[in-house]
């Protein structure tokens, strides 16, 4: 396993809503919901992190939301605009490295092995990036760092909005023990319930299987 690598997963908070909280102040504050029509068969794109303490999540049906959060403000947003400032998140990225793997608009693996401004340390280019994409284009990010894509992809999950999470080589075990089997990249709901009925809920659980015990 190669632990040398210094890998960064940059993820924008709720970054449709928070464009469009940026962009107009009548919504900022306010339980905003992007996506579909809620009387018709409209679906959650995303949503604002007031509107999530009512439980809307991104995905819901649109049905469901507006009876979670009946004052809701709801939005079928614009693409277009997100694709541009996406774009500008990533001239930032730019600044650092080209080594660049985008999973989406608001999220990608920056490779900061070997990098354009000859720091040693990754965690100090996150949080240069977060300061610039805050200062510059005004919204916040949160950011993993680690030795590999799974990792810094968790990490950067774990204190949002507009946390940074490093987790070095010596405590990934430690690290991923300690998380719920459902916050890991690439299990699903379906999978999630599926190793539930296995007694199977964190890493620790996963690890222990693994090993046979």
């Amino acid at each position: 396993m190669d632990t040398s690598r210094k890998i960064i997963h940059i993820d924008m908070d709720a970054f449709y809503a928070s464009v469009e909280q940026r962009d107009h102040p009548e919504f900022r504050n306010k339980p905003l919901i992007i996506g579909g029509d809620p009387k018709k068969r409209g679906v959650v794109s995303t949503c604002s992190y007031e509107a999530r303490k009512f439980g809307v999540h991104s995905a819901m049906p649109s049905s469901q939301a507006v009876k979670l959060c009946p004052q809701g403000i709801f939005i079928h947003g614009n693409m277009e605009h997100y694709m541009e400032v996406s774009a500008q998140i990533r001239e930032i990225f730019h600044r650092y490295t080209d080594v660049i793997e985008p999973l989406s608009l608001d999220e990608a693996y920056l490779d900061v092995t070997e990098n354009k401004v000859g720091m040693k340390s990754a965690t100090l280019i996150a949080r240069e990036i977060q300061r610039a994409i805050y200062q510059e284009l005004h919204l916040t990010s949160s950011a993993g760092v680690s030795y590999n894509k799974f990792i810094a992809k968790i990490a950067s999950d774990y204190e949002k909005p507009a946390g940074l999470t490093v987790v070095p080589p010596e405590y990934a075990e430690a690290f991923l023990e300690g998380i719920p089997i459902d916050k890991f990249y690439g299990v699903g709901k379906v999978t999630a319930e599926k190793m539930h009925r296995l007694g199977i809920h964190t890493g620790k659980d996963c690890a222990l299987g693994a090993n046979g015990i």
